[in-house]
């Protein structure tokens, strides 16, 4: 079972350098594979198996929760655990309702990247010790605890400007030069990311966390 193989994609590489580093003399994990393109590590699980990917959540073409998504539909004995700065709980539920194992936050010592990478591997989760502490307040309070922006692409960034300036489906596929299913397919993940039933609900949510003005 050990080693086990471990992969990193993170889009700026002095995490990545960072990652590796701290593996570098611990014998139960190799890091196997590293990478800064989301391309670069679907076309690699397509060669290589690896038993646990430490994603990082923003990324500049595709978010870390629909990498998640789609890697776990892909490939679903591979663990995957979140590794994002951002202390935030949607983002938290969102990503493990995408098929993560774990969500770890970047200011994680070695003892806990490690006490996160054994767990998932057996099958269950690892959530932070603090990101549990504001899980367990929001549940107990009912308040949410999003502080920081939900990581979205720059396509659905654009569709989710236009929803809010009042734009069809089909206006907006005409305006992007889309397919309607496409833009119901973004505008539906808008919904799921911003945690949002309606159109009202999501232009409220996007508003409230300065993603359109």
């Amino acid at each position: 079972m050990y080693p086990l193989h471990v992969a990193i994609i993170d889009d700026h590489q002095v995490v990545i350098n960072g990652l590796t580093a701290m593996f570098a003399n611990h014998p139960d994990v190799t890091i196997i594979f590293t990478t800064t393109q989301h391309q670069e590590l679907l076309q690699y699980l397509q060669k290589q198996p690896v038993d646990v990917i430490l994603m990082d959540i923003q990324m500049p073409e595709i978010s870390g929760i629909d990498l998640c998504k789609l890697i776990h539909k892909q490939h679903r004995e591979v663990k995957i655990i979140a590794f994002s700065s951002f202390d935030d709980t949607h983002l938290v539920k969102q990503i493990l309702r995408n098929g993560a194992s774990g969500y770890v936050l970047k200011n994680a010592d070695l003892n806990t990247l490690l006490k996160a990478i054994n767990t998932v591997i057996l099958d269950r989760e690892f959530v932070d010790s603090s990101m549990q502490k504001l899980l367990i307040e929001e549940s107990l309070t009912g308040q949410r605890r999003s502080l920081y922006e939900v990581p979205l692409t720059k396509r659905e960034k654009e569709i989710l400007k236009l929803i809010a300036e009042e734009f069809s489906n089909q206006e907006i596929a005409d305006r992007l030069f889309l397919s309607l299913r496409t833009v119901e397919t973004h505008r539906y993940n808008l919904t799921q990311k911003l945690d949002a039933k309606n159109t009202a609900a999501l232009v409220k949510e996007a508003i409230k966390r300065g993603l359109v003005e």
